[in-house]
């Protein structure tokens, strides 16, 4: 339920960030860049502390790689939608569940060594 409601506020500061910075003249995919970039960090700390009690920045590393996957998924997604013709918030609002779901398992494996679905031991 935790990771529900971060998840929840930072894709809202995500897709707001995305929204602003596209509705203000930039390109889809560089306004994806930036909202990307300056969420890594806030949503580390917000997942490691607030969502799995994870301390300190020892798999700040690997949350980025995991971060990067999504980024990948959600570029390409967004690159297939623009391409048949959706407007980008459009689009982005369209990925950002299922981007959702894959930041969580992925995040979920990197702070907690385990899938969501597998039991802890």
């Amino acid at each position: 339920m935790r990771f529900a409601m971060v998840g929840v506020l930072n894709t809202a500061f995500g897709y707001a960030l995305f929204t602003i910075l596209n509705l203000s003249g930039l390109p889809p995919q560089v306004a994806l860049v930036i909202s990307f970039s300056g969420g890594v960090l806030w949503n580390f700390m917000t997942h490691a502390r607030l969502v799995f009690d994870t301390k300190g920045l020892g798999r700040l590393p690997f949350y980025f790689l995991s971060y990067l996957a999504v980024y990948a998924f959600n570029a390409l997604s967004l690159e297939v939608l623009l391409s048949v013709g959706f407007q980008p918030i459009i689009a982005q609002g369209m990925i950002a569940l299922p981007a959702a779901i894959l930041a969580f398992i992925l995040i979920s494996r990197v702070l907690t060594d385990r899938f969501p679905w597998q039991q802890e031991v």
